[in-house]
């Protein structure tokens, strides 16, 4: 048998392949194109993410009429016109990008423990004066988040800048759906956090150290 070659496609999937099968039982034109566009979901989510940190890091608060700049900004990284849904999208990012730099936050902010423990927040500011760190998370997608990979954040910040959980105030936000979740971890929840972080990243050292 002679093979054709797809040299090309080596490590590609198919949208209409049989990696993810599921699509043999889809029933009608509806079901296809939400499973179309779904694909696009990773895609809109880091253009979104990038949007935002670009109107924080620049101070460019949105308003009501800049949907259109959003929407455009979509279509120049490559997202397809007919998976946008400005009118979803729009409110959220806002919201989102407006309190940051109400707040004076920094974007997209790395914050590193160690090797195996390290993180970038959305937003994030710690105030001296006040003594509160705020930090903030935006989704992009429906699925429901959870405020634990906040505490994270929260937990790593007080490891690396040496922060005692219970000497400062804690506020963290999602963005999602329209909505603004809000959270006031106390203390121990953070120490509980900071604690296995300690301890999960010295066995995780141990662990690279016997497999070396």
């Amino acid at each position: 048998m002679n093979w054709n070659e797809h040299s090309k496609l080596k490590g590609l999937h198919a949208f209409l392949g049989a990696s993810k099968y599921s699509w043999v039982n889809y029933e009608g034109e509806e079901t296809l194109y939400s499973r179309y566009k779904s694909q696009f979901a990773s895609m809109i989510g880091t253009a979104l993410h990038e949007i935002a940190s670009e109107c924080i890091t620049f101070n460019f608060k949105l308003k009501k009429n800049d949907d259109r700049y959003v929407l455009f900004e979509l279509l120049k990284r490559g997202v397809p016109r007919n998976v946008i849904d400005i009118n979803y999208i729009f409110p959220n990012l806002a919201n989102f990008v407006n309190d940051a730099i109400g707040f004076r936050m920094n974007s997209e902010q790395i914050l590193f423990y160690s090797d195996n423990c390290f993180g970038t927040a959305d937003a994030i500011s710690f105030n001296d004066k006040n003594r509160l760190l705020r930090v903030h998370d935006y989704k992009s997608g429906s699925t429901p988040a959870h405020m634990e990979q906040l505490d994270i954040y929260s937990s790593i910040f007080c490891l690396e800048y040496g922060m005692n959980p219970n000497e400062i105030q804690i506020e963290e936000r999602i963005y999602q759906n329209e909505e603004i979740l809000y959270s006031n971890p106390e203390p121990e929840i953070i120490i509980s956090v900071m604690d296995k972080i300690i301890e999960f990243d010295k066995l995780i050292n141990r662990f690279k150290k016997e497999g070396a």
